[in-house]
């Protein structure tokens, strides 16, 4: 039985392992686009509050 199913596992288990990474990478990246972006927006809305203050 493996001798038939071998060739066909051989042939697409690269590309299952590939798919596999490419998901988990582009995951990452985007949970760290995200989170970067939430981190700008805090910065940027507290230096408007630093900069409201200050001109009092």
């Amino acid at each position: 039985m493996w001798d038939s199913v071998w060739p066909y596992l051989a042939a697409i288990l690269p590309t299952i392992i590939v798919a596999v990474l490419f998901y988990f990478l582009m995951k990452r990246i985007l949970e760290g686009d995200r989170r970067e972006r939430l981190a700008q927006s805090q910065w940027e809305s507290e230096q408007a509050n630093d900069h409201k203050d200050n001109s009092h």
